[in-house]
């Protein structure tokens, strides 16, 4: 049954917009009726929005069963891309800002009455048990911030987006009272469910603070040039100029539309740059001009005078308010910052942040100040990237990922494309006959499979296999990785040269932390696992050891991929010597006490594996090898005939049984890597010139030969 006034449409309100009464300042709690019929708000008094819940758009499985990708990233004929490829696709240049003025807009047509919440329709359908995100809005107020995103943010969070009418003035503590009745009214009736506050500015403020006073409640905080830098920034010297400036006079609208997007004369620029006929273009530059007028107007609408005042003054005393009280605050923060924020000393702030708090991570993007207005900032590419996505207590790095998208693989691809360039990586894998193919067919459609391979030097050929399942089988491989990929950071960390984000690319394409927890969740969801047993000891190896493989002595894996009847395809690849050779190792290293400070630092900050094990894999010191390039050859995988371990779950229970098949395994890869080291002698395409010649030839596009198998 519908709740009566739980979700309108005012009169002048656009029908993109649903809008909830909230009698925010009141402080009574919302009914427990109301609350779970309010979570698919209404789109009139009479007809309701079904709530039934979503199937998850995006299975954590490893195969994809319903396309296949060309190698020019488009589905093969009359193939349907597999649900978790579903995309909205890139937004066209200038298009933040076109949908954050309609938005404004339209709520502020209608605008009166007290602060309260509305959730655009577009975020109608998102998963089963998605956690609600409230969206906190900038000095502007009207909740629009996010109108480029979404619609991507909505297929995974029930979204609520704070509007502040033009001419109310609720002070900074009373929005902080009526956001925490929304909290604690939703922590009470979904307990187990994290709520997200996302604020931008004056928002972000407020964010803090809701944390500061609620540290018992589940709350994941993603802030963005948060306000608490305002007394430090040059913004208040410029309140006493604004109050003696005459009310015709709007010399400030222009320069916040500015700020909006450190540079919008971009929309012109793009438009003067199109290849079409001057009259066209002529056109274009006449359209923008027009649009970029029109935005000043309704930013004037949006920010006249008085409310900007009162908006600056309250952006002073909540700076204050919140900055005291940073102490307190103990929810996940993410504090996301532009590097050409023209209002405030964003990235300096930032730093003083994540010194501050107790749980934090921040990432820098060059942009202006509205920096979820900006082309190329997609806020579900970022959650994914940082592990910030749960829909739990706790993270699950298997039932919370989140597949990537066709554009967030493609950008991926593209960003690493030069590595395949260059190597022009040959892939050869064995049937069940035992013939030897070239690509990928001899690799199980069905999971659960475990690939077992050799890492090669500072795992090169991660990033050709990866991309090369996706595109040919679209097969998603989820790779066991090193705990430090996830480790948080801080600036003071020895690590953090190597800049935040610099794992978010592993995790966005899945990789999850080593654990036997872990693997069991992967298996029992039948998904394409990628093992390295030997690891960062084979990864990091010394002077000397090209394939050498550094296996634990006693088997890790095989009794849970016989539990779940796991194919394991063991796999060698080869190529490493041919684009450069470990001149600088680590033994070398420790001989310097600058890098040998450095080595343990970093070792000592991260999570160690195998304490226990003896040998060199026991090796699991953290460093960077010096490598003198070569000229570059080319990679080889050769995947071995998969081993089953279906209806062998009784007899490889037993410790002797199932070592015998590790060291089968083990001796399998061995046997790749010497088969594809004498292989290549005969490839008459293996130097990188010889390759050249040929697609020049044949075209780029052309798949460049290699020996016969």
């Amino acid at each position: 049954m519908a709740v009566p006034s739980a979700c309108f449409l005012a009169s002048g309100l656009s029908p993109a917009i649903r809008r909830r009464s909230y009698p925010a300042l009141r402080g009574s709690p919302t009914r427990p009726s109301a609350l779970s019929s309010t979570r698919r708000f209404d789109v009139s008094t009479a007809e309701q929005i079904s709530s039934a819940p979503t199937p998850d758009p995006s299975p954590s499985g490893g195969s994809v069963q319903n396309g296949r990708l060309r190698k020019d990233g488009e589905l093969s004929g009359g193939a349907v891309a597999s649900p978790y490829m579903e995309d909205e696709g890139l937004e066209a240049e200038g298009k933040g800002l076109d949908d954050f003025f309609s938005l404004a807009e339209d709520l502020i047509r209608s605008d009166s009455g007290p602060p309260r919440w509305f959730s655009p329709l577009e975020c109608a359908k998102s998963l089963d048990n998605s956690p609600l995100l409230l969206y906190l809005p900038g000095i502007d107020g009207s909740g629009a911030g996010l109108a480029v995103q979404n619609k991507r943010l909505g297929k995974i969070f029930d979204i609520w987006c704070l509007h502040i009418p033009v001419f109310d003035r609720t002070s900074f503590t009373d929005l902080i009272q009526m956001i925490e009745t929304t909290v604690r009214s939703e922590s009470y009736h979904f307990p187990n469910r994290p709520i997200y506050l996302v604020g931008e500015s004056l928002g972000a403020c407020l964010a803090l603070a809701v944390a500061a006073r609620n540290p018992s409640i589940d709350l994941m905080l993603i802030l963005a040039n948060p306000a608490t830098s305002f007394n430090a920034s040059q913004v208040p010297s410029f309140i006493p100029l604004l109050e003696i400036m005459p009310d015709q006079v709007q010399l400030t609208h222009p320069f916040l539309l500015n700020l909006m997007r450190g540079d919008p004369l971009k929309i012109l620029q793009a438009s003067s740059e199109k290849v079409a006929p001057p009259a066209e273009k002529l056109a274009e530059l006449t359209k923008d001009l027009f649009k970029l007028s029109s935005y000043v107007s309704i930013l004037a609408n949006i920010l006249p005078k008085q409310t900007l005042l009162w908006k600056l003054q309250m952006l002073k005393s909540a700076s204050g308010f919140t900055n005291s009280r940073l102490h307190a605050v103990k929810a996940q923060t993410l504090i996301l910052i532009s590097g050409r924020d023209q209002l405030l000393p964003s990235v300096a702030e930032a730093s003083r942040l994540s010194r501050a708090l107790q749980d934090c991570e921040t990432r820098k993007y060059e942009c202006g100040h509205f920096l979820f207005l900006e082309d190329g900032i997609n806020l579900v590419t970022i959650i994914k990237g940082a592990c910030f996505y749960r829909r739990g207590k706790s993270l699950d790095y298997v039932s919370d990922y989140l597949p990537p998208t066709y554009s967030e693989f493609m950008k991926i691809y593209n960003s690493n494309k030069f590595v395949c360039d260059v190597t022009a990586p040959v892939m050869l894998s064995t049937l069940e006959s035992g013939k030897i193919v070239r690509g990928l067919a001899g690799i199980p459609s069905d999971g659960p499979v475990l690939l077992v391979g050799y890492h090669m030097l500072l795992g090169l050929e991660l990033s050709p296999l990866v991309a090369q399942f996706f595109i040919e089988r679209n097969i998603h491989l989820r790779g066991i990785a090193h705990p430090m990929m996830f480790a948080k950071h801080d600036e003071r960390s020895t690590t953090s040269s190597l800049g935040p984000s610099f794992y978010d690319v592993y995790r966005i394409m899945g990789a999850v932390p080593v654990s036997g927890a872990n693997f069991f969740k992967l298996f029992s969801r039948k998904s394409h696992v990628l093992l390295y047993p030997g690891g960062m000891r084979e990864a990091l190896h010394r002077k000397g050891e090209e394939y050498k493989l550094f296996w634990p002595e006693q088997s890790e894996f095989v009794r849970m991929a016989a539990r779940f009847g796991t194919k394991i395809v063991p796999f060698g690849v080869v190529g490493e010597d041919d684009l450069g050779q470990v001149i600088f190792d680590y033994e070398d290293l420790m001989k310097i006490p600058y890098f040998r400070y450095q080595i343990r630092s970093i070792t000592n900050e991260n999570v160690r594996l195998r304490k226990t094990a003896t040998g060199e894999v026991a090796n699991q010191d953290v460093h960077l090898p010096g490598i003198m390039p070569k000229i570059p050859g080319r990679f080889y995988y050769f995947f071995g005939k998969p081993i089953e371990t279906k209806g062998r779950k009784r007899d490889l229970k037993d410790r002797e049984k199932s070592q015998e098949l590790y060291l089968q395994v083990k001796s399998e890869v061995e046997k790749c890597i010497a088969y594809l080291k004498e292989k290549r002698e005969g490839d008459p395409y293996r130097s990188i010139f010889s390759r050249i010649i040929y697609q020049t030839i044949n075209g780029s596009s052309s798949e460049i030969p290699t020996f016969d198998p």
